[in-house]
């Protein structure tokens, strides 16, 4: 019996009988006996489900985290202190993010159940002698199985007799037409798309009908060889998590260290160490931005509610702000940069090229051939159904007015000579009014010349001669060169059918009536939409199983490479002869991709993401799913989309539309952009809050009880912060470089404005304190002296950190520049924010609660005045900065 480790074997590059030998098998199939044998060896020949973790497996490990575990701890400090509102709210924090980790997660396994779902149900295959139809399952290495018409393969088979076989791979290989296949032996190096002598699983059977030995099943068939791919593929941090992770580390123990010494500091200074626990914990609780995991996830949540009403789908929320920082597109091109669709492009007749949308008559024979010989069919409701190169002719024929259905009836097929792929023709046979029959040939222009005498020029049939044979295989060039698929017609009349219809008997002494130009034409908004990318500073990279002249002509057409540009296309095979190494150095190179496998797409993505890139690769079919799992975001195809593709992708496009990327990308840089005004507001507030703390300990103030602390951090950090999530993208969004994977949350001036806009915020409360007890009013001395400052430095901080909001609206421009009240919802915020902020001051029995005093009018204009100076001293700053040339 044939070992296991031999079913990755090259069996495309050995011939019919050596593989029937390596494989213990005939072209009369197996016995029932050795089947069920075999059955036992390998197994179903179905994809591995694999382990499954148990749903409150997934659920706990979202809590190893250490942002996670430090909320964790917060929430405990939290409840102990008594501020079980805000324990409530970061236990929630907590639990949605634990909740979103576990539904990304099982996105990963909707994927590979999706491969399992496109196997056959059932196959026809040879048991005993006999062809007898088993389910696909029970398929084994060495059964013969039978394919025809319509056929989904069942495993990946080396073939042994093939009759006009075609197979549509799209999936496979992203080639956009079905493969024809022969019985041929293949270089051992081929890629998928270059191995005609197999057919793999879950691809379909358009045409013909053949017999072929079964040489893998289950996860050893190429589609397996994805699944395995795609459950081995690593779940990469998008730089949003890295950011928040750092971010997180970083203050948590900076703030723990701060309290550990305001702690110390305060027992030297003699202060009761039971109130300086409660101060310092209270500190770390309020300058820990527990709510930024949540507010992020708001401000990404909203964000995700936009791009679907732009048709850009997201499935994991950081994916929103990961297209940002997008550096990359790895693109497909079949169905992502082209249509999809074979289209009629050029025409040749009466010795001339003519565009597809230039006016043709009706009666040309070119037209009344390709319509005629064609097996499409056309549906009630107008879809067409057959191969795309025939659809394509019919689909031409109809947008110029033909109505093929009344030509059809009037001059019905009696005859026809099937399309075979060693003579790459086919020819049908029409009975005309008069009594007569038209032969109507297409095929492969050097075989159609073969069998040409003569040729339609201008309605009049003339001898063919070397003169005419040279122009149109020059035609044929010019048409070929421009990576365009060229099919021939001919045409002549008979008085009667051939008693045997073959080759010979009908096609010979043919009219050469013209030639057929067609490609799958890139989508219009495409090169439009790539333009805007590298305006942006985003590359934009082709990658395709096509061809190579087919994938460099549509790259020229989109913009992607340019005329003369040497070196910017690289085949499989020559990737293959590349180390990684090798690769990792070159891949700058290179802006288009041919004829490439599934593995390929993944080393071109990690070469990128190895050089510091954020990488977005976009695809619709099975074989681009690794590389949509590999890559930072993955974008995968609504309408053509394979579910595999979809499953593994972070986004999705519901219209198929490359252009929705790039909108996808502004919106994207909007979120990140909001995020920073997020982190902005909230840093330099808890830093101002510190700052006071921790300057006060120093020189012996109490200015802040506990209460205060956690009350400031509760009521003027949430709103306005979720607030600024809901700005409007700056004007010259898409004018900037791509943040990338070196920038954070601190890049492009935050940190800095973070640092001297918290210490501006802190040296004025510190200055309002200061005032309140060296003034104290209304003949309050001592306890009520203190109180009053106490409550100066409450309403001062408080209320700065919403004027600051404002400030927050964007690091450099002027407030005037971005709009004072602009965002209609900061502005709501920051009200209901002032009023549970001053309401505890103003409602009899709070007040008394939190420890405050009703203050005069003059205190009152210090605390609001002072805290109100925060905005014209930025705005000062940011005119010095916009002085300097920062933008």
């Amino acid at each position: 019996m044939v070992a296991k480790e031999q079913l990755r074997e090259a069996f495309f590059a050995q011939n019919a009988e050596t593989v029937l030998s390596k494989l213990d098998s005939t072209a009369t199939g197996l016995t029932s006996a050795e089947a069920k044998k075999r059955a036992e060896e390998y197994g179903p020949n179905a994809l591995e489900e694999g382990e499954q973790k148990s749903l409150l497996a997934k659920f706990m490990d979202q809590f190893k985290d250490f942002m996670i575990v430090v909320l964790l701890a917060a929430a405990l400090i939290s409840g102990v202190l008594g501020e079980i509102s805000d324990a409530i709210i970061i236990l929630m924090v907590v639990v949605l993010n634990a909740v979103l980790g576990v539904y990304q997660e099982s996105k990963a396994e909707e994927a590979i159940a999706a491969l399992r779902q496109m196997a056959s149900p059932m196959a026809r295959v040879k048991r005993d002698g006999e062809v007898v139809t088993v389910r696909s399952d029970e398929i084994v290495p060495g059964d013969i199985v039978l394919l025809e018409a319509g056929d989904v393969v069942p495993a990946d088979l080396r073939l042994i007799e093939s009759n006009s076989l075609k197979i549509e791979e799209a999936a496979l290989t992203g080639e956009s037409v079905p493969v024809e296949k022969e019985l041929v032996d293949i270089d051992a190096d081929a890629g998928i798309g270059d191995r005609l002598n197999m057919a793999f699983s879950s691809t379909n059977v358009t045409y013909g009908r053949a017999a072929g030995v079964v040489v893998g099943t289950g996860m050893n068939t190429e589609v397996g060889h994805i699944a395995n791919m795609l459950a081995n593929a690593e779940e990469t941090k998008t730089p949003l998590q890295e950011n928040q992770d750092q971010l997180g580390k970083s203050l948590t123990i900076l703030i723990l260290a701060v309290a550990a010494i305001m702690f110390v500091v305060g027992l030297l200074n003699g202060r009761d160490w039971l109130e300086m626990l409660l101060t310092s914990i209270s500190v770390a609780v309020a300058a820990i931005p527990e709510g930024l995991p949540a507010i992020t996830t708001i401000i990404l949540a909203l964000g995700t509610q936009k791009m679907a009403k732009r048709n850009a789908l997201v499935r994991k929320l950081p994916a929103v702000e990961t297209l940002g920082g997008t550096e990359v597109i790895c693109s497909d091109k079949t169905g992502t940069l082209t249509m999809n669709q074979m289209t009629v492009e050029k025409v040749f007749y009466n010795g001339e090229i003519h565009d597809a949308d230039a006016a043709i008559a009706l009666d040309l024979p070119v037209m009344k051939v390709m319509n005629f010989a064609n097996d499409t069919e056309i549906s009630s409701d107008g879809t067409l159904i057959g191969d795309p190169t025939e659809t394509a002719m019919v689909q031409y024929g109809l947008d110029k007015g033909m109505n093929l259905k009344a030509d059809l009836a009037k001059e019905p097929r009696v005859a026809e000579v099937p399309f075979e792929s060693d003579r790459k023709l086919m020819s049908t046979i029409h009975k005309l009014a008069d009594g007569r029959y038209l032969v109507a040939t297409k095929g492969a222009p050097d075989e159609l010349l073969k069998r040409a005498t003569t040729i339609d020029m201008n309605g009049e049939v003339l001898p063919m001669t070397d003169a005419i044979r040279e122009n149109i295989l020059s035609a044929n060039h010019s048409l070929a060169v421009q990576a365009l698929r060229v099919l021939a017609m001919a045409y002549k009349f008979i008085d009667e059918v051939p008693a045997t219809m073959s080759s010979e008997t009908v096609e010979f002494d043919m009219t050469y009536a013209g030639l057929i130009g067609m490609i799958d034409p890139e989508r219009p908004e495409a090169a439009a939409a790539i333009a805007t990318a590298k305006g942006a500073g985003i590359r934009t990279i082709m990658i395709t199983g096509d061809h190579r002249d087919t994938a460099e002509a549509i790259a020229l057409r989109l913009g992607i490479i340019e005329n003369g540009q040497k070196g910017a296309v690289l085949t499989g095979a020559e990737l293959n002869e590349q180390t990684d190494e090798e690769f990792a150095r070159n891949v700058e190179k290179y802006s288009v991709y041919a004829r490439v496998s599934p593995e390929h797409k993944v080393r071109i993505v990690k070469a990128w993401q190895n050089h510091g890139k954020v990488v977005s690769m976009t695809g619709d079919g099975v074989n681009d799913a690794p590389s949509l799992k590999t890559a930072d975001i993955g974008v995968g195809m609504g309408i053509t989309g394979t579910e595999v593709s979809k499953g593994a992708s972070d986004m999705v496009l519901a219209d198929d539309n490359f252009q929705t990327i790039v909108v996808a990308v502004e919106e994207g840089r909007k979120v990140f952009a909001n995020i920073q005004k997020a982190v902005q507001f909230l840093l330099s507030a808890n830093l101002g809050e510190v700052l006071s703390l921790f300057v006060a300990t120093f020189l012996g103030w109490t200015i802040l009880e506990p209460v205060h602390i956690l009350w400031i951090n509760l009521v003027t950090d949430t709103f306005p912060a979720i607030a600024l999530g809901l700005e409007d993208a700056e004007a010259d969004i898409m004018e900037q470089k791509p943040r990338g994977r070196s920038s954070n949350f601190f890049s492009n001036g935050v940190g800095g404005a973070i640092i001297y806009q918290g210490i501006l915020e802190g040296a004025i409360t510190l200055f309002v304190y200061w005032w309140g007890s060296s003034n104290p009013m209304m003949g309050h001395t001592g306890e009520l002296a203190h109180m009053d400052a106490e409550t100066m430095a409450f309403i001062t901080l408080g209320m700065i950190q919403l004027f600051h909001a404002y400030n927050s609206k964007s690091v450099y421009k002027s407030i005037f520049q971005v709009g004072v009240f602009s965002n209609k919802t900061l502005v709501y915020a920051t009200i209901l924010s002032a009023v549970l902020l001053l309401g505890v001051i103003l409602t009899p029995g709070l007040s008394t609660f939190f420890g405050v005093s009703q203050l005069t009018g003059l205190q009152w204009a210090v605390s609001v005045g002072s805290a109100f100076a925060i905005v014209p001293i930025v705005e000062l700053v940011k005119a010095v900065q916009r002085a300097m040339g920062k933008k």
